[in-house]
């Protein structure tokens, strides 16, 4: 199946219609997108998982494979790391995004398939569909809904789908 994100901050796809926080700075080519330009990259992503906080509210089932994520995760937004747009265990020597977040955006995050195999330095990392931000305010890049419309998606996902974000 294949979700959408449409640069008017529409969110679709089987059995959702949804509103969706994008980049602040708007949606781009793959080719265009650089590391902490607050872009969106279009084009169209692999699912790959689901990471979530285990002491916050249950999930909805879902097909999609599902990890709990821990105090000391991270994800490398190094572009000169061998780890770069890979997971890895904060503290950590070269610089890091903390997925143990307070503010809740993170309580569920769908890792896409964006510059990850292989990484390329400086095109993008953590590229995500996260929970949104009240009032929907933009992310650093990533894809954001609200709880109720994740729950949603996750209910319907599966594995090999996609998630289209169109330019």
């Amino acid at each position: 199946m294949i979700f959408r994100a449409w640069p008017d901050g529409k969110f679709t796809g089987p059995g959702i219609s949804a509103r969706c926080a994008l980049g602040r700075s708007g949606v781009v080519s793959a080719a265009d997108k650089r590391e902490g330009d607050g872009a969106t990259p279009a084009g169209t992503w692999p699912i790959r998982r689901v990471l979530y906080r285990p002491d916050r509210p249950a999930l909805p089932r879902t097909a999609l494979p599902m990890s709990p994520i821990a105090p000391e995760d991270g994800w490398c937004d190094a572009p000169g790391d061998a780890a770069y747009n890979q997971p890895v265990t904060r503290p950590y020597r070269a610089s890091s995004e903390a997925m143990w977040r307070e503010d809740g955006v993170y309580d569920v995050v769908v890792v896409l398939g964006y510059n990850d195999d292989a990484p390329v330095s400086g095109r993008g990392s953590a590229i995500f569909l996260h929970l949104a931000r009240p009032g929907y305010e933009p992310t650093e890049g990533c894809v954001a809904l609200n709880r109720a419309d994740m729950e949603a998606f996750l209910s319907a996902a599966r594995p090999g789908d996609v998630l289209e974000i169109s330019a």
